[in-house]
């Protein structure tokens, strides 16, 4: 591991571009982040705001179970690549057009007169995101060499929190001011010009697509299990529950802080805008910093309970009121930890990775981490009129105690894989 900040980011001297090889992985991520607000916290804003019941909007946090199911779909990216960018740049090329054309659409309808279609158009987007995301995690992931997993992670995960900061935080102002059709509008154009990224951006080198639909299928899961045997099971378990505690939380936030404290759609925006936006770059640099210069098994145990502890600020905020202050508290120190834990979680999943079939595994290990911000949707809506939100938010923290037990238990293998580069 490297151990001096001034080599951390060097990279390696055989590939061209060495500068732009790595803007255009944070660049490619802000792409990657931009459309995933859209079709969950933002939308769940724009059904609050047209009057929803909390029940519907819980079940509106189904939509994005494309996230989840993608690695059903990511060998068809390990076999198919497209007849022009490459293999992988093709299909983030294609996605972007697949994501715009959904969000512009998305603008011509809305939740009162055509909820239905509205939701129709969702899942298409969240579709759309959900395999951009595969063919983004592979490229990334064949670009990477473990020297440089935790800064290259860093740029992707400040690109990506970008992404998401402007279609939630200032898609959220720029609905109060202009309404919520040129918010998916603006944003359907911001996802076309993406692909001009995609277009320029740099291919991973001996990119050699699987030689059959056996292969792309089989090969990926069974490679998986060959090499972590009896740990495999384990190391599945733990994408499911590191994260767990997280998105717990924020399976409801956008609500809640509508509802309970009273913020306006201006003030969540801009608060979230200006804090966030720092607070979440600075984090996701910060995470790379950490795993440079620690191991990743100590990263991933302390980030694990800051993540957990965060959650408890928000029993502030139920208290509060609408000030402005406590929430901009709250939302930095939310986001610079998330940032912080996201790096180092990308980082495991990035070792855990053969990189002859990174799409299929990196969407089969990513798909679980997002079970609970996918799923958790509708329990929360159910859990929060039984015990209150205070209430709730000590429930959230608590979950995270099976995934840091695991974390512990997992210590050997955490140090083996960090280290790790298979092909």
């Amino acid at each position: 591991m490297p151990t001096d900040l001034g080599d951390a980011p060097a990279l390696d001297p055989r590939l061209p571009g060495r500068e732009w090889r790595v803007l255009s992985i944070g660049l490619l991520g802000f792409a990657s982040g931009l459309p995933l607000a859209l079709s969950l916290g933002t939308l769940q804003a724009w059904f609050t705001t047209a009057g929803m019941s909390l029940k519907a909007i819980g079940w509106i946090t189904l939509i994005g179970q494309a996230y989840v199911f993608k690695f059903l779909w990511a060998p068809l990216l390990d076999r198919l690549p497209l007849p022009f960018l490459g293999r992988r740049r093709g299909w983030i090329f294609l996605m972007q057009l697949v994501c715009g054309a959904a969000l512009i659409g998305m603008s011509f309808f809305s939740p009162q007169g055509a909820g239905s279609t509205l939701a129709f158009l969702a899942v298409v987007l969240a579709f759309g995101s959900a395999t951009q995301d595969i063919a983004y995690d592979a490229h990334r992931t064949d670009l990477l060499p473990p020297a440089e997993r935790g800064w290259g992670t860093a740029f992707s995960q400040g690109g990506y929190r970008l992404g998401m900061l402007v279609s939630g935080a200032l898609a959220l102002t720029f609905a109060d001011h202009f309404g919520w059709t040129w918010v998916y509008r603006l944003m359907g154009a911001l996802m076309l010009v993406a692909t001009l990224v995609t277009a320029w951006s740099p291919d991973a080198p001996d990119e050699q697509p699987a030689r059959s639909f056996v292969d792309a299928v089989i090969q990926p899961f069974a490679d998986f299990f060959q090499r972590y045997g009896a740990l495999a099971l384990a190391w599945l378990a733990l994408m499911v529950l590191y994260k767990l505690c997280d998105a717990f939380a924020l399976s409801l936030s956008t609500t809640f802080l509508l509802r309970v404290p009273k913020f306006s759609l201006t003030q969540i925006g801009t608060i979230s805008k200006i804090f966030g936006l720092v607070a979440g770059f600075l984090g996701a640099l910060a995470g790379g910093w950490i795993v440079t210069r620690m191991r990743l098994f100590p990263a991933l145990l302390g980030l694990g309970v800051a993540q957990a502890l965060v959650n408890l600020l928000y029993i502030w905020l139920v208290r509060s009121g609408p000030d402005v202050y406590a929430m901009g508290t709250v939302v930095s120190v939310e986001y610079f930890v998330s940032g912080m834990g996201s790096t180092a979680f990308v980082v495991l999943l990035t070792s855990l990775c053969n990189v002859r079939f990174s799409a299929t595994q990196y969407a089969l290990l990513s798909s679980l981490s997002a079970v609970g911000r996918v799923f958790l949707g509708p329990l929360a809506a159910w859990l929060v009129p039984q015990v209150g939100w205070s209430s709730f938010f000590v429930i959230t923290a608590l979950s995270a105690i099976p995934g840091l037990l695991l974390v512990i238990a997992l210590r050997g293998a955490i140090h083996r894989a960090e280290l790790a580069r298979p092909r």
